[in-house]
């Protein structure tokens, strides 16, 4: 086999092994509710392959400079959801979520423009959490509609992932551990939540799963800076089971303190 073909073979298994990801979490989803949901939502589906299949590929210090970057974008990931969550309650799709991704990217270009650091990268989650957690707690609670899955649903969410996973791939070499960090975390299971949900269940609902997963997010970027650490000092693999162990550990948390406030409501 060419070197080529191997190439386009592994990129196709990649792609499709995180499709997989999208379609079960996916399906979770909307069976389960805007709060589980946004907890599932929240877990490294798309991040986490991408960050593993470039592990593949390069080395320790690639994927800590890549999470350092990561670390202020899931700040931008923050305001996207607020913004769609906002704009959500009025507007269709096309505006909401074409607004939220302009969002993203703005910040994302700015984003780029600094020479970050671990200690920057916590500093402007933390402003950011504390100012978008409160502006999204009066969203969370929205009666989900019976769902009704058409035909092209999944295979759209697929197509998505994948198209994110084999551009991080494939485009890694030339731009770099900082331009793979910041394509990694692109928000496309949240873009591809809005963008399937809202035309079928509206978007009240829809911005419920989104405001649902700040607390989600936040954990999130607890795991990015753990694994910038980690893979600095111990390599890729303890640094990415360590920062999936945390995400899923946070959200397990998080399940089980909703459930025990439920009990009191």
């Amino acid at each position: 086999m060419s070197p080529d073909v191997a190439f386009i073979a592994v990129l196709i298994l990649r792609m499709a092994i995180t499709a997989a990801f999208v379609i079960s979490a996916s399906v979770i989803t909307e069976r389960s509710g805007p709060v589980i949901g946004a907890l599932v939502a929240t877990l490294p589906i798309s991040a986490g392959p991408s960050y593993v299949f470039l592990a593949m590929d390069h080395d320790a210090a690639f994927i800590a400079q890549g999470a350092l970057a990561s670390l202020p974008i899931n700040a931008a990931t923050m305001f996207l959801g607020l913004t769609y969550i906002f704009l959500a309650q009025r507007n269709n799709v096309v505006v909401s979520l074409g607004c939220a991704v302009i969002v993203w990217f703005a910040l994302a270009y700015i984003v780029q423009l600094i020479d970050w650091t671990l200690l920057g990268g916590l500093a402007v989650n933390a402003v950011t959490f504390a100012i978008c957690l409160p502006l999204m707690a009066r969203f969370r609670h929205a009666k989900m509609p019976l769902i009704t899955r058409r035909w092209y649903d999944i295979p759209l969410r697929a197509a998505l992932v994948a198209t994110l996973v084999g551009a991080v791939v494939t485009l890694s070499a030339t731009i770099g551990p900082t331009g793979s960090g910041m394509l990694a975390l692109y928000p496309i299971v949240f873009t591809s939540l809005m963008l399937i949900l809202h035309p079928r269940i509206g978007g009240p609902p829809t911005a419920a799963v989104i405001a649902n997963a700040g607390w989600g997010l936040m954990g999130f970027g607890i795991a990015v800076a753990v694994m910038h650490v980690l893979a600095l000092r111990h390599g890729s693999v303890i640094a990415l089971s360590s920062a999936l162990l945390i995400c899923m550990t946070w959200n397990l948390g998080l399940w089980g303190w909703g459930r025990r406030k439920a009990r009191y409501v």
